[in-house]
């Protein structure tokens, strides 16, 4: 019978004891366990008689046909890329160099802002509660980002670009870029939501000196060395070029490679590659929506698997959706590689649960902290309805999660034991205002930013389909 009563300022106590149908932990979906949050952290964990037995002094929460299931960690993101996430669509590979880096050079103080809450707010309702941001090229302090995502309520992983090969950089300000790196590590050390990275946007704007450091820095830290490697063919060919060696070769002489290192993409990738990433404990964030929106190819995340190359899920700011994530990490797999190998599992809805999940943590150095619903870890979770039609009849929920589920099953968020979102929306801020604000806002920033898309804008496309379409139909055309 479902829970009426159910209402978020039920689930917004110090204190929750939680009785679901099913609770989601390490080893699969588990059947009458109780979960406590208490002080923002998951306090107990077990089998429901036992667990309400040994808490006398809270009320259980009855969640009839509820999943208590870890947030999802995304473990490459853009976060004030989110203005422009439709304008890469039909494009080209390297949009960073006609999109991207426009937009962002564009953003003052506010527009960053706006933007990181912006894709905080969509990460939120897609069901993730980590998201990591890779740095933005916009001016500014990062701490402008972290009050964004703060306010959001979604933790972050916080990166600063550390990029030292432009045209005017001399010894100074090379070494200042080493200052500001410390500093960004030492001051978001210890912090409750957002934790701070290091990043060398890809290998090529690095020296091998900044590179070694970054890397070394986040190595000493406990933090993550961000950079996207192997991703582009134009962009392997370039440091085939100049380097005489491929982005993650060249990473690895530069001593930039080690269990610290996290690389997006890693999509055109030689077995010599992987062996360097297996060897080094280096982890990759595979982005199979990327990876059809605006990439070269497919990550071997299979191969990767069995290799025991460590890797997470990330979105790379394309689509903040969880559940369309893992289905995508699944389909692409199986398009790529196991359709032509016979391969009719493809790791199956465990390996993709659990790498947009455990993986996605250990990818980012977080797994004491986050990944899953155990005593001590941060109370990161969800709340997702199984009282709905794709998942009825019920034969293997964790496949069904990776194939079925939506984000509207979706009822509650919960970061750091804190309701952040009810039924899609923030309980204590307001998320259309703020939405309309940012309609205003991204118009104006977009159209006087540099953009050059390859492709015409809309009414265009539609001018040249009529056109054909008359054309085809022996319409006598109009003279331009």
């Amino acid at each position: 019978m479902k829970n009426a009563s159910l209402t978020p300022a039920r689930l917004q106590d110090d204190e929750l004891l939680l009785l679901p149908a099913y609770v989601l932990l390490a080893d699969g979906p588990q059947r009458d366990h109780a979960v406590v949050v208490s002080n923002g952290t998951f306090s107990a964990v077990g089998p429901a008689d036992e667990v309400i037995a040994r808490h006398p002094h809270l009320t259980p929460v009855a969640l009839p046909d509820k999943l208590v299931m870890p947030g999802f960690v995304d473990a490459h993101h853009h976060l004030t890329q989110s203005f422009g996430k439709a304008l890469a669509f039909g494009e080209p590979s390297e949009i960073y160099r006609r999109i991207w880096v426009p937009l962002e050079n564009c953003l003052d103080e506010n527009l960053v802002y706006l933007s990181a809450k912006l894709a905080a707010l969509e990460a939120l309702r897609g069901g993730f509660t980590t998201v990591c941001d890779a740095g933005t090229r916009a001016s500014g302090d990062a701490s402008t980002i972290a009050a964004a995502t703060q306010e959001a309520g979604v933790r972050c992983v916080l990166g600063l670009i550390c990029n030292d090969l432009a045209d005017d950089i001399d010894a100074p300000a090379r070494a200042a870029i080493v200052v500001r790196a410390q500093q960004h590590l030492a001051r978001w050390e210890g912090h409750a939501l957002v934790h701070p990275s290091l990043a060398v946007s890809v290998p090529e704007a690095g020296s091998d000196g900044m590179l070694q450091t970054a890397a070394a820095l986040c190595a000493d830290a406990g933090a993550v060395f961000q950079t996207h490697a192997n991703e582009h063919l134009a962009a392997v060919e370039r440091s085939i070029v100049r380097r005489k060696m491929r982005p993650i070769e060249h990473l690895h002489y530069a001593g930039a490679l080690g269990p610290q290192t996290l690389i997006a993409h890693a999509t055109l990738v030689t077995p010599s590659e992987l062996n360097l990433l297996a060897g080094t404990g280096a982890a990759v964030s595979y982005n199979p929506v990327a990876s059809s929106w605006k990439g070269n190819a497919v990550a071997p995340a299979l191969q990767m698997a069995a290799l025991g190359i460590r890797f997470g899920l990330g979105t790379d700011g394309t689509r903040s959706d969880a559940f369309r994530l893992i289905d995508a990490a699944e389909t692409a797999q199986r398009f790529a590689f196991g359709l032509a190998s016979g391969d009719s599992s493809c790791g199956g809805g465990e390996l993709w649960l659990d790498r947009a999940l455990r993986g996605g943590a250990d990818a980012l150095r977080l797994d004491t902290r986050i990944g899953e619903i155990a005593p001590g870890k941060a109370a990161d979770f969800l709340l997702v309805d199984l009282d709905v039609p794709e998942m009825r009849p019920s034969w293997d929920l964790t496949w069904e999660l990776v194939r079925l589920a939506n984000r509207s099953q979706i009822d509650a968020v919960f970061v750091a034991g804190k309701l952040r979102l009810w039924q899609g929306w923030p309980t204590d801020w307001d998320a259309r205002a703020f939405l309309r604000e940012v309609d205003d806002v991204a118009r104006e920033v977009v159209a006087r930013a540099p953009i050059q898309r390859v492709h015409s804008a809309p009414r265009v496309h539609e001018a040249v389909h009529d056109a054909a379409h008359d054309a085809a139909s022996g319409a006598i055309l109009p003279t331009v």
